[in-house]
């Protein structure tokens, strides 16, 4: 890619507040490939709690306010499928529903799907000398294509595990039932606690089976939701942000 192309690093909520060591991987990951990324320091919410709440009204202003940010970058780049996701797929929806036009339609990835599809890198630093189980969420599957939906009668793939072969001594597992969702689900897991956490254990004890060390995946949101049921359960296994596997080493 034409690595004068400017990059705007989109770096959600919770990434933020809870998970900010997923943010600073992703910045080190992209600067290693030698690309212009810049962190606007005044962006907010993408608005998808508010309107995943139903309150998509009031998320208005945040959802403008994020076009207006980001207007002026080639590509936008996060580490949240969900989050990115509601942008591609909501944005232009629901901006358009009050007049508006979308302004980062089109140029908006996540990082796993960015480096993927548009840096496309043969190889990665560094060693990841452990087995994990990939975790496939539900909006990068079948919202993002970050790996092939099992419903669907096309060839098997997956791009976070085609990045993650490119570290050495890395072993690679999925669960039975591979894109089964873990129960999260944003307000889903606050309105309908029970439901998500029997979700959740199904899913990790899914994971548990393959003997890995770490779950990882592409949305910190589902490795929350598995590592505090897993906490909660004491159960001997560890959580990592698939970008923290391909930057280890920088």
């Amino acid at each position: 890619m034409d690595k004068s192309l400017k990059i705007g690093l989109f770096i959600p909520c919770y990434v933020n507040a809870v998970y900010p060591e997923v943010g600073i991987a992703t910045y080190k990951l992209l600067k290693y490939f030698g690309l212009n990324i810049d962190y606007p320091m005044n962006q907010t919410c993408c608005g998808q709690p508010m309107a995943n709440a139903g309150f998509e009204e009031k998320g208005l202003a945040t959802i403008k306010k994020f076009g207006d940010i980001f207007k002026d970058y080639d590509y936008v780049v996060g580490p949240s499928a969900s989050c990115v996701a509601f942008v591609k797929e909501n944005h232009p929806q629901i901006l358009a529903a009050h007049g508006h036009a979308c302004q980062t339609e089109g140029k908006i990835y996540d990082v796993c799907e960015f480096l993927h599809d548009i840096v496309k890198p043969d190889n990665l630093p560094g060693e990841f000398p452990h087995k994990v189980s990939v975790h496939n969420s539900c909006h990068g599957v079948r919202e993002l294509n970050l790996s092939s939906a099992s419903e669907l009668n096309i060839p098997m793939y997956s791009k976070i595990k085609d990045l993650l072969s490119l570290k050495k001594g890395i072993e690679i597992e999925e669960p039975e039932r591979v894109d089964e969702c873990c129960g999260f689900g944003g307000m889903f897991a606050v309105e309908e606690e029970a439901v998500s956490c029997a979700m959740g254990r199904d899913k990790l004890q899914n994971h548990m089976n393959t003997g890995a060390e770490y779950i990882t995946g592409a949305d910190s949101s589902c490795l929350m939701h598995m590592q505090g049921i897993a906490r909660r359960d004491k159960l001997p296994v560890k959580f990592i942000h698939a970008v923290e596997i391909l930057a280890s080493g920088l």
